[in-house]
């Protein structure tokens, strides 16, 4: 029963990653685009879970999901008031994205109440907890990368500012 549940999340998983992508490239409004492209992200970090690799499934969502897509949607808003370019909402619900919302309920309910839920830790030990911990420790332990890690993160910080105050400058 357990290979069941793990084939038909893998097959739901890649429905909604193929089905977001193909709306990513045919759908006219960027916007609409930018969170089917979220959906996909989604799609493949549940598909690193499934791998067992939860550090990267985890990754995939925090940079990727979080970082990226915001960094297009803020792109896509301040190009709008540089050309002058308006974009309509269309809020009416495509027949694709009931089937996505129906697969996304669909694996929710086959990890809840599936063996399905053992890649979580649901059904005994965390499975992520010991991987994690050996990744932490090598990246933040004694004598490893923390000065490095802290000073990509300020340059980061600095790049962001600095993207804010020139275009903020080309509105006055």
């Amino acid at each position: 029963m357990n290979g069941f549940w793990e084939q038909f999340t893998f097959y739901a998983l890649a429905v909604l990653v193929l089905g977001s992508a193909l709306m990513v490239v045919t759908l006219r409004n960027i916007v609409h685009c930018a969170f089917f492209l979220i959906m996909a992200f989604l799609g493949v970090a549940g598909l690193f879970v499934l791998l067992y690799a939860e550090f990267i499934a985890g990754v995939q969502v925090l940079i990727y999901v979080g970082a990226i897509t915001v960094l297009i949607l803020f792109a896509i808003m301040l190009t709008q008031k540089v050309l002058g370019v308006r974009l309509k909402q269309n809020n009416t619900l495509s027949p694709l994205g009931v089937v996505a919302g129906v697969s996304f309920f669909a694996l929710v309910g086959a990890i809840t109440f599936g063996s399905a839920g053992n890649l979580f830790g649901v059904h005994g030990e965390p499975t992520i907890a010991p991987r994690i911990t050996t990744i932490a420790e090598s990246l933040l332990g004694n004598g490893s990368y923390v000065l490095p890690f802290e000073i990509a993160s300020l340059l980061l910080l600095v790049a962001m500012v600095g993207a804010i105050v020139i275009a903020r400058e080309k509105d006055q």
